[in-house]
């Protein structure tokens, strides 16, 4: 068992908290019963599991993820250890180093892209690849000037959602151009436009949500071919960009349907 939060690999996992270690690392970090869960019926091959064998005992769910963390390989730490990793109040008993996915190919872009521009909120941005990813629609979700979509606090609101989607962050607009060439190309708005209902969703196509104070930057209005925004008929000014993606996005699964 290791004990010491200063061993070696205890202290790579520490430091994908952090996106230069992220960066550096080309891997972030997971935590909780659940997305290991996930993660291991995705395929995604864990580089490296740290596992509180007592904490996990304590329940039959955790009991199942260890034996089958055995089989895969895991390390074995002390409680004090793996809260040195963790970033939650009350760890689960496991977390595990992933790599971050490659880039997709043109190919394999999919019906809808998602590009997100200066989207800040951590629980946000979890909650639009959720949303993103339960659609079936988007395989391709482009970040420019957002928060890390690989930070501890998205991946946790993601649910998941980060093992089937390939998400591009810090893209630069050239990139994103590219991706989304020869499609109509809808920045969402909130006044004018078209509603999102009239969109012709059946076409491939590619959705911009701006961030939640400024809205899209300048360069992803000059990318849009089009705007759409979600007429309201109450007194709120607007829906905050995660309720606005998710309604946009689902409306296109739902003509698709």
């Amino acid at each position: 068992m290791i004990t010491s939060t200063a061993n070696e690999r205890v202290r790579l996992a520490r430091s994908l908290n952090q996106a230069a270690g992220r960066r550096r690392e080309r891997a972030y970090l997971i935590e909780g019963i659940r997305l290991v869960e996930d993660a291991l019926r995705a395929g995604v091959p864990p580089r490296l599991v740290l596992v509180d064998v007592e904490s996990l005992r304590r329940t039959e769910r955790g009991g199942a993820l260890l034996e089958a963390l055995r089989l895969v390989g895991c390390l074995d730490v002390s409680e004090r250890v793996l809260a040195s990793v963790s970033e939650t109040v009350t760890p689960q008993g496991v977390v595990a180093v992933v790599p971050l996915p490659e880039k997709p190919t043109p190919d394999a872009v999919g019906p809808l892209v998602l590009v997100l521009d200066g989207v800040r909120d951590p629980g946000n941005l979890g909650t639009i690849l959720r949303s993103a990813e339960a659609t079936g629609l988007v395989r391709v979700v482009a970040t420019v000037g957002c928060v890390d979509p690989f930070g501890p606090k998205v991946v946790r609101a993601g649910m998941g959602a980060h093992f089937h989607l390939d998400v591009l962050a810090e893209a630069e607009w050239p990139e994103v151009a590219r991706v989304v060439a020869d499609r109509p190309t809808w920045l969402a708005a909130m006044h004018g436009g078209i509603a999102y209902d009239m969109v012709d969703w059946r076409r491939d196509s590619a959705l911009i949500v701006g961030g939640e104070a400024a809205g899209a930057s300048g360069e992803g209005a000059a990318l849009a071919t089009g705007l759409v925004s979600i007429p309201m008929a109450g007194r709120a000014e607007s829906l905050n960009a995660a309720m606005a993606a998710s309604v946009l996005v689902f409306e296109a699964a739902r003509q698709r349907r």
